[in-house]
């Protein structure tokens, strides 16, 4: 029987102090979350996240025991000598953290960043694949 994307991957709340910031709080401790699309299928799991206006350079996935974490940062392009007047982005970071299912090969993810989608292939353990057994007749 094969898990539902739910019971493969799991999203790791944040620690209670990190869920809700007062406005006080510095800009570079506060993050959004960026949205996060999951598939699955018999040889693993897709994860599309939004993260628009991340660059490759800014963009750290890392994997630390059973925790995905997911972080980008935003750098919006305006001239050095000028300083704005109106600023709509306030959090130029993204974060998200998943717990991997033990049946996922967290040694081979593939991360691929286009038009500010985030493609993360998430293979299933050889022992966690489907297989067919062929039957012999005696």
């Amino acid at each position: 029987m094969t898990e539902t994307p739910r019971q493969e991957l799991q999203n790791t709340p944040a620690p209670a102090g990190q869920a809700a910031r007062p406005a006080a709080a510095p800009a570079d401790t506060r993050a959004m979350l960026p949205r996060v699309d999951v598939f699955e299928d018999e040889r693993g799991i897709t994860l599309l996240a939004d993260l628009p206006g991340v660059a490759r350079e800014q963009l750290d996935i890392r994997v630390d025991g059973e925790t995905l974490t997911i972080e980008g940062s935003v750098s919006p392009a305006a001239p050095t000598a000028l300083q704005p007047a109106y600023v709509e982005l306030r959090v130029p970071r993204y974060r998200r953290a998943f717990t991997l299912s033990r049946e996922l090969d967290a040694a081979h993810i593939e991360a691929n960043l286009k038009d500010g989608v985030l493609n993360l292939r998430i293979p299933k353990l050889a022992h966690a694949q489907p297989r067919r057994i062929s039957v012999n007749v005696a």
